[in-house]
């Protein structure tokens, strides 16, 4: 139920079937199955109806910390369904935490376009308006991650507001080159998403999305764990590598971590990695 004032437009609780709760508990833990509410929500940003998810404790008496979380792709590769949303987001939840979600305008049903790190952005920093509806919420408390092209949402997000009290990356882009001669993904990304391939226009937008550009406009005050596979044929690990350079330069607080043999998706990594977002999450929000 939502109000005229209202960002959140809607919100449904997630019900899977027996099956698909099995693959929850054998995938994310029991835990997660049983100790997260997660829910499909459309919010209002910037006058559009865009998709997201909202996850969070199943016991709401107390007040929690917010965290956001950036999915990858574009468009409807990459979305996020509710399967995978009550894994990837009750999991965070049963840890302790309210999350919050983007499909990112145009995707899911939402209205709007895909700008790949353009105007698309204004959908991740929205998010932060909708924890005032929520009264388990702690407002005052944030943290935010994201994986791939979501990694490239959080560096940009930490460069237009600093509230929040840390960041995790995993494979995330922080350069993109304007070049294929590495990784056919990244040539299809730019072609999907950018236009014309290598003419003026192209340039300007892969320059302004590229946080190795400004590391300078990063927050001083929020730790990034950042986390690549060694791997990585999509997102290539040099993109962590390179950034960290920049991030000591400017005296930003990070810390990095190269799994040996990790793909993409952390496949072989999956515990390790989830055990490094937990207590990075403890270590600064609670």
């Amino acid at each position: 139920m939502s109000t005229s004032s209202s960002k959140i437009i809607d919100r449904n609780r997630i019900e899977l079937g027996d099956q698909q709760n099995k693959m929850i508990k054998s995938g994310w833990g029991e835990h997660t199955l049983n100790n997260s509410v997660v829910e499909k929500m459309t919010y209002r940003s910037d006058g559009l109806k865009v998709s997201g998810y909202l996850a969070y404790p199943i016991d709401t008496s107390p007040k929690y910390p917010c965290v956001i979380w950036n999915r990858g792709g574009i468009g409807e590769k990459g979305a996020i369904d509710t399967f995978t949303a009550k894994g990837i987001f009750g999991q965070i939840a049963s840890w302790g935490y309210v999350v919050f979600a983007s499909q990112y305008r145009g995707n899911a049903g939402g209205e709007g376009k895909d700008e790949f790190g353009g105007a698309d952005l204004n959908d991740v920093l929205n998010l932060m308006l909708l924890a005032e509806e929520i009264e388990f919420a702690d407002t005052e408390n944030w943290g935010i991650e994201g994986w791939s092209r979501g990694g490239m949402m959080t560096y940009l997000t930490l460069t237009r507001n600093y509230k929040f009290k840390c960041a995790i990356v995993t494979g995330g882009i922080a350069n993109l080159r304007c070049s294929s001669d590495e990784s056919k993904f990244m040539r299809r990304l730019y072609e999907v998403t950018m236009g014309k391939y290598g003419n003026e226009d192209f340039i300007r937008k892969c320059e302004s999305r590229s946080i190795v550009n400004f590391p300078n406009k990063l927050s001083k005050t929020t730790p990034m764990l950042i986390l690549h596979g060694t791997a990585d044929t999509r997102v290539l690990p040099h993109d962590s590598l390179d950034l960290s350079y920049q991030l000591i330069k400017h005296d930003i607080p990070f810390r990095l971590v190269m799994l040996e043999g990790g793909d993409h998706f952390m496949r072989k990594h999956r515990k390790e990695v989830d055990e490094m977002r937990r207590n990075w999450y403890r270590m600064y929000l609670d």
